[in-house]
């Protein structure tokens, strides 16, 4: 059974330049999320903004099965035409799993063909995550729900398309409610978005969260089959 092939792109910059997230994430926040789905039996590479081409060359989408992306501060920086490479290879079938922040990238806005703005608040305090699709895949091997101790609150309304499989949704102490785990399908492709990782706080270690995470790698992962064919015959 070949294993899957899946990036990890991370913006890699607050961890450069906020020394609470460097204290957190020393080696960055795509590393502490690779060494969780290497442990659920993935392949495993990243790439990261400043490299050429943003890490994101043809030859390392074309080798990658489902692609993570983490980014916040610097969105307006990567490229139209990366977006656009990355845009024609989720449509092929590539998955795509977009965690916390990058509701806001160009790529998913592209996708979603939304603002895909919110509310935030930045107050540290619980989150409940609720499961509220059992059934599904991405909720294998949780409880009913669990709770990420201090995090930033995202709350509704989510400018986005209603999601095509609704699998978590969120509590906040200030009784905020979040759709944190959404589906959706484009093209041939699948997409997770999954709300918790704010940069401040060390969710990326907590056990659920990697559940989730890997549990989305494996769902969003391509389908195989025949180029579909548009057009007449």
């Amino acid at each position: 059974m070949n294993l899957l092939n899946v990036t990890i792109w991370n913006e890699f910059r607050h961890e450069k330049m906020d020394d609470t997230v460097k204290e957190i994430y020393p080696d960055g926040m795509h590393k502490v999320i690779g060494q969780a789905l290497e442990n659920h039996g993935f392949q495993v590479r990243s790439a990261t903004l400043d490299e050429p081409e943003h890490g994101l060359t043809e030859d390392i989408l074309a080798k990658t099965d489902v692609l993570l992306w983490w980014g916040h501060r610097a969105h307006h920086e990567v490229r139209d035409e990366i977006v656009e490479r990355v845009y024609q290879r989720v449509l092929a079938g590539m998955g795509l799993v977009v965690l916390h922040s990058g509701h806001y990238s160009k790529i998913f806005k592209k996708l979603m063909g939304t603002t895909c703005s919110l509310r935030w608040r930045e107050a540290g305090e619980k989150e409940r995550v609720w499961v509220v699709n059992p059934g599904h895949p991405i909720a294998a091997g949780l409880d009913h729900y669990f709770d990420i101790p201090n995090t930033e609150m995202y709350g509704e309304h989510f400018d986005i398309p209603t999601p095509d499989e609704l699998v978590l949704i969120s509590w906040f102490e200030g009784g905020e409610v979040f759709r944190s785990g959404c589906c959706f399908f484009r093209g041939k492709g699948k997409i997770f978005y999954f709300r918790p990782g704010h940069e401040t706080h060390p969710i990326y270690y907590q056990a659920e969260v990697q559940q989730v995470i890997a549990n989305g790698v494996r769902w969003a992962a391509p389908v195989n089959g025949p180029a579909y064919l548009y057009g007449t015959e």
